[in-house]
This record gives C-alpha cells, structure tokens and sequence, in this order.
C-alpha cells in the first residue's frame, strides 16, 4: 500500500481496498494496523480518502477519489443522494445490500452473544425496494440546506449565498445538522400522493406568505408534515402549526381538502414546545376520520396519528408470520406479547392460541391495541399499559399465569435488565424474540442462554437501501420442558 500522504493539515490514504460494510453502512479499510471507516464506500472499491477524524486505532474518512469502483457499485436512484440521510446505500445492488446485512447480523450473534449461526437462515428480501414506507414525517424550514450548486451561482460580489435563493426547506433533517432541512423533491420511500401533497403544501405556503419553522429561534408558522399510506388504499395527512391564526389553518386545510379528495383522515396539530415529538398534543379532525385502517390476513388495524404500526406493510406481513412460524403454535398456549405496540402481533396470532397478554409502555398504544381486538371480534387478548419492568412482575405472572411463550419485539435499545431477569425467572416454554437492533438482541441473547438454547434465526429486511434489518430468534427452555415440545 502506498505511504499516506499529507496535505497541509489533511491526511490523504492513497489506493485504500475497502475490504468490508460495518454495522453503521460505512465501507471498511485497513492501512498498516488503522481501521478506516469510509462514507458512501463499497467493498471492493479502491478509493482515495480523506481523513476527516482520527482515533488510536480508526479512523473515519470521505472518499477523495474513486479509482476503482466495485463490482457491487450501482448508480444511485434519487437525486437527493449523499445530502439526504435515508436510503445509504441504494449505490450497492440490492441482493448485495442483503448480503451484508445477514453478515452484519451474524457478526454480532457471534462477537457479543458467541452464538454459533451455522444454521441461520437466509434473510427475507422486501419485494418491494422502492416506495415501501406507509409513513414518512417532513420539517418545515426557513433555513434550507445549500449544496455547492447554490453557493457556485452566487453572484462574485457576495461572499456567502445568493440572497435571492428560496430559503424555505420542506424535507429531511441533514445528518448531525438538526437546523438544516433538505429540501425534497421527490421521495422514493412512500408512494403517491405522498410526493404530490409535500409538493403542493410547499407551494400553497409560499404563494400564501406562510412562514416556515425557525429551528433554532422557535418561530413560524408551519412546523412538520406527516403522511401515512396504508395497503387500503387509505390516506392520511397531518399538518403541524406551532405559531399561525386559524384562518391560515383553514386555508391550508381547506386546500389539501379540495385538492386531494383522496385524503381519508385529515388532521392537524398547534405545537408550540421545543421539540417536536406530538404524544401530547391534541389531534384535531378537518375532515374524513381520525383514524385510516390497514389490512392484514383479514384482520383489520386502526391507525392514528399517534399510533406505531410497521413502516413497512407488505413486510410486516412477512415478519409477523415469521414470528407466528417460530412459535409453533397447536392453540393451547397462554402467551405474552412484550413491548406489544398497538397489539398487531397479539391480535395475529391470538385466533391460534388461548389467551394473549399484551404489554406496551405507551397508553394510547394499548388503547388502539384494545380497539382492534374489538373490531376483530377478538375476544381472547388483554392488555396492559406501563414500564415493562415495573408491570412484568412476579405477582403479575402469578396473576395471569405462567406463558407457554413469549414473545418480545422490544426498541433499539433492547430489553431492561429486569425483564431479562424476569423472562429466566419465568422459564417460558419458548421465547421469540424480535429485533430493529443485533448488538442489544445479542446482548440480550448471551444472557438468555443460561437457561435457553438458540433454535432458529432469520433475518428480515425492513428498510431497503440502509443498513437496518430485523432479526428473529426463536429460543426453547433447556430442560424437562424441552423434551416435552420436542417429542
């Protein structure tokens, strides 16, 4: 390998081999014992970098220059590529993106948890790669992201951006700038309308004198935009003011009313906090519902605007009957549904068994998860709102009785400590677990192998084009109880 170079104060690698993909979608090269970390990189390109920030052992760079590109190289699809912080790696093709996230996954069973995943399965691709998300949450901005298009048509006379440039944003957040909003034009993640309403609401705004959201001053009219699809056919659009009269409210809402006739649920929000999460803020109905319906084996699911269901319908699906598959369910079981959302899981599989409990930390979650057991005439689920740690209790598992199975799809951060506990304590025939995260599910799993062997895992892409992936992992108790299911 060439000897690196230095130019004033910027290191450059020379003919770096990016050899692997880590964890967090960077490309990986070594020079002598230095571990580079390399934005936008592809195994098996050969690139130029530049050092950007440098550790004992790694470091992270930017590409200076592609000598070679990789085999896997792919020409990104969307404009917005590099700037935009969704969709990574949508210049890798995509049964190679899978390779690597199954690689991804087995490396952390194996490094954290010291599973042996000879007998892995092979993941579950997304039949659909483009336009798969059913919602998607946009920023209004009067700070909009420049690129180097924008600074180059500056005029020679000034130093910074032309004043003349439209500075108004309504898009994505810019990775590690919270105050930068790119904005989009056209999104390959959620299909139309999806496009023709940011659109159209962007340019209402503008034509209105409609103020965008200052991010750091907390000022402004219009704040974020969400839409939510589902596989219905059904629509719904909220818009969220922080600092507007009600006549501007119901002139953009009147407008989105008349202009997309196709909008089921209609919705809009004044929040006027510092951040922008809406758990507690009121939801107020323009127009149609408060609320669309997504569909799934004949079940039916209401959605609100504050309500979790899978991003991805069609591989929801999918995940759900994994997870079903690896339970093994014969009708007779008691089982408890961990971190149960809105009680989707619970309410799909809950027709094959006795009785579900579901558990979710969120209130309104467990309101919509009752909802739909209701609606499904299902009468076989009950459902509990808390901190998991503080309801999993052994008096509550006295009270309820002791699951065949248990099923856990807990956040990113994985399961509490008292609830690993807990689970051992229980010694469930069976646990699925179900993961957005390998390294907490590993974590997890090394724990959980006092007392339980590891049967089945199959990873499930969820988000085409990034590095995220969920894994499932069927665990069977070690013991009496074992030989039982086994014979």
């Amino acid at each position: 390998m060439s000897r690196n170079r230095k130019s004033g104060t910027v290191t450059i690698i020379p003919n770096l081999s990016i050899i692997d993909i880590a964890e967090e979608g960077k490309g990986v090269g070594k020079a002598d014992e230095l571990v580079v970390f390399v934005d936008k990189a592809v195994p098996g390109d050969i690139v130029d970098v530049k050092i950007v920030k440098k550790k004992k052992n790694f470091a992270e760079a930017v590409i200076e220059q592609l000598i070679k590109p990789s085999d896997l190289r792919t020409d990104p699809f969307c404009q917005h590529f590099g700037t935009c912080g969704g969709c990574k790696w949508q210049h890798m093709g995509y049964e190679s993106q899978l390779k690597f996230k199954q690689k991804n996954v087995e490396a952390a069973l194996q490094r954290l948890a010291k599973i042996d995943t000879s007998s892995m399965e092979p993941i579950l691709g997304s039949a659909e790669n483009k336009y798969y998300r059913n919602k998607l949450e946009y920023t209004f901005s009067n700070k909009r992201w420049l690129n180097k298009q924008d600074m180059a048509d500056r005029p020679d006379d000034i130093v910074g951006p032309n004043e003349d440039l439209e500075m108004n944003a309504l898009g994505f957040h810019v990775p590690l700038r919270f105050d930068k909003i790119l904005d989009i034009q056209h999104c390959y993640l959620q299909a139309e309308p999806s496009n023709s309403i940011r659109n159209s609401v962007r340019t209402y705004a503008l034509n209105n004198g409609m103020s965008f959201y200052d991010l750091r001053n907390h000022e402004g009219n219009l704040r974020n935009l969400i839409i939510r699809t589902s596989s219905t056919g059904e629509v719904m659009v909220v818009v969220v003011f922080a600092y507007v009269g009600q006549e501007s409210v119901n002139g953009l809402m009147e407008f989105l009313k008349v202009n997309f006739p196709e909008i089921t649920s209609l919705q809009y929000i004044i929040n006027q906090k510092k951040n922008d999460t809406i758990f507690d803020q009121e939801v107020i109905t323009y127009g149609g519902r408060d609320h669309i319906f997504e569909e799934m084996e004949g079940l039916k699911f209401k959605i609100g605007a504050k309500s979790f269901y899978q991003t991805n319908s069609g591989q929801a699906y999918e995940l759900y009957k994994i997870t079903k598959e690896f339970a093994g369910f014969t009708g007779d079981e008691l089982v408890y549904d961990l971190y149960t959302g809105a009680g989707t899981i619970a309410n799909f599989v809950a027709r094959g068994v006795k009785h579900v409990v579901g558990i979710e930390y969120v209130p309104t979650a467990i309101e919509d998860a009752k909802f739909n057991a209701e609606l499904n005439q299902i009468a076989n689920t009950t459902f509990f709102a808390g901190d998991m740690k503080d309801i999993l209790t052994r008096d509550f598992i006295v009270q309820h009785g002791k699951p065949d199975v248990v099923i856990t799809d807990p956040p990113r951060a994985g399961m509490h400590a008292d609830v690993v506990d807990r689970l051992l304590e229980m010694e469930a025939d069976k646990i699925v677990y179900v993961s957005c995260n390998a390294a907490t599910q590993a974590r997890d799993l090394a724990l959980l192998k006092e007392k339980y062997t590891i049967v089945r895992i199959k990873p499930v892409d969820m988000f085409p084009h990034t590095q995220h992936v969920e894994n499932v992992v069927l665990l069977k108790f070690r013991g009496k109880t074992l030989e039982i299911i086994e014979d």
